[in-house]
């Protein structure tokens, strides 16, 4: 019988890495999580979901932060009695919920640091999505019409520092380094569907070997 297993995806944007991520969930017939975290945790955690919004991904950026909780998040913040701000708490939340919704079955979760929340589950597959710069420039102005593809790029950067001091932050990784993930995929070279198509049949494998 084949295991349960978490797939994580954590991606470049204009990779394509969100629909990748629920193409696959429907080749293997099971669930994916991405933004509805937000409302799950806020509910858990009785927080107004629009305020919840606004704070995800949104790592505190203040230098005394970091200095006084060092680069692990987790490693050092909640053994001194610290009150984490909003962000902070909907991180510990978020977590919670992607931790039960895996251990209730097989789904695929797209970012929040998915591969560290769940990097003891017995089966997990974690996968990091890039793309070329021409490609994903050209998907960023396509779902946004009117972008410039001097936008496009400034959306690009600014898009792609947010979720690496995200993750850095919160998990006291590298986000983005190969050796943090089982796979890494370049969807310009196989596009959404081949890209799915791999990480779906990498997961057939893990889940029956």
């Amino acid at each position: 019988m084949s295991k349960s297993i978490a797939i994580t995806i954590a991606r470049q944007y204009g990779s394509g890495g969100r629909e990748i991520g629920e193409r696959v969930a429907a080749l293997l017939g099971i669930k994916h999580y991405d933004e509805e975290l937000i409302t799950m945790a806020a509910n858990e955690g009785n927080i107004d979901t629009a305020i919840a919004t606004k704070a995800d991904e949104s790592a505190a950026n203040s230098l005394l932060y970091t200095l006084a909780l060092g680069s692990n998040f987790f490693g050092s913040a909640m053994s001194f009695g610290y009150r984490p701000p909003l962000n902070d708490k909907l991180f510990l939340l978020q977590s919670d919920v992607i931790r039960r919704v895996a251990a209730e079955g097989s789904c695929v979760v797209i970012g929040r640091c998915a591969d560290y929340v769940l990097r003891e589950h017995p089966c997990r597959l974690s996968i990091f999505i890039y793309g070329d710069t021409a490609h994903r420039k050209e998907r960023i102005m396509e779902r946004h019409a009117g972008t410039s593809e001097s936008k496009a790029l400034e959306l690009m950067s600014k898009t792609d520092r947010r979720r690496s001091s995200y993750y850095n932050f919160y998990t006291g990784g590298k986000w983005g380094k190969f050796d943090n993930y089982h796979l890494a995929v370049n969807s310009s070279a196989l596009g959404i569907e081949g890209t799915a198509e791999l990480i779906a049949e990498f997961a057939k494998k893990l889940m029956n070997s």
